[in-house]
């Protein structure tokens, strides 16, 4: 669980710095040269500590790159060039839900009834902040976030799976490593038209998305959805909704109202009794070894 939220800590800054950086880059740009940046940082760790590449799970792991390289970045970026950081911070609260439905299909964890009573209260909890917050109506922004959503939702089940063959780390490593040819040659055709006059900010946005979003997070969110369970573990990101309006209220100056406390203490409640329920496994089909 500590490892989760250390990653849900790092994942909470993705959405400002999103919004950050597209007062420099297009949405396009950005996604691409995130992914050349972590890609930089994953493969160097990856050869200095000459790791082998994992040939048998390529399948997955082109899984993981399709959604969390290529997914998430754009469907996002999409969204916040229309939305509030802070709005999309709320509405990215049905992440712990859409990751234990995928972690259910994909993976056979089998949560429990209490637990389901929870994932779908701290979700109704966001949602119905997000319609407070944009005067109780849904625009295209939150359909490009619901896409980048179950983008990240099932990024995150493929990459917990692998998790428990190989370190959290090289998970993600070999990921965006393996994204590189298409990332790089993306990246230097949308510069002609993805950069926009950024400054210092922007492109520090951009190294933190790069660094951090892409890389750095996946380290401890990987390496805690492994031990801890995926459905279980997914539950702290509920979290990561008031960490991002904390953010885009200190780096974007958005405003962030009183009634945020009240929300953030009732999901907390429910992150906290969704640790107790049962989550077990499917049974393996009759005759499989």
């Amino acid at each position: 669980m500590l490892l989760g939220l250390l990653g849900v800590t790092i994942f909470g800054g993705t959405l400002p710095m999103t919004r950050l950086a597209l007062e420099g880059f297009g949405p396009v740009f950005i996604t691409l040269a995130r992914a050349v940046i972590a890609a930089a940082a994953a493969g160097t760790a990856l050869w200095l500590l000459r790791r082998p590449f994992p040939r048998a799970h390529l399948p997955t792991l082109a899984g993981v790159g399709l959604c969390a390289v290529f997914g998430f970045p754009i469907f996002s970026s999409i969204a916040l060039q229309t939305i509030p950081a802070s709005h999309g911070g709320v509405v990215l609260g049905i992440l712990p839900l859409l990751t234990a439905v995928f972690a259910a299909i994909v993976d056979g964890e089998r949560p429990g009834p209490l637990f389901w009573l929870c994932g779908v209260a701290g979700a109704a909890l966001v949602i119905a902040f997000s319609l407070r917050e944009s005067g109780f109506h849904l625009g295209a922004g939150d359909f490009w976030l619901l896409l980048a959503a179950m983008s990240a939702s099932l990024s995150y089940v493929f990459s917990a799976k692998l998790a428990r063959l190989m370190p959290g780390w090289e998970v993600i490593g070999w990921a965006v490593v393996i994204c590189l040819p298409a990332t790089l040659v993306g990246t230097v055709l949308a510069a002609g038209s993805g950069i926009h006059d950024p400054g210092p900010m922007q492109y520090g946005a951009l190294l933190y998305l790069g660094l951090m979003s892409m890389f750095g997070g996946f380290i401890f969110w990987n390496a805690g959805l492994a031990l801890g369970g995926i459905a279980r573990v997914a539950q702290v990101q509920l979290f990561q909704t008031f960490v991002t309006l904390a953010i885009s209220a200190l780096v974007l100056g958005e405003a962030v109202g009183p009634e945020t406390l009240g929300f953030a203490l009732a999901v907390a409640f429910v992150v906290w009794l969704g640790r107790k329920a049962k989550i077990g496994r499917a049974a393996p089909a009759a005759g499989r070894a």
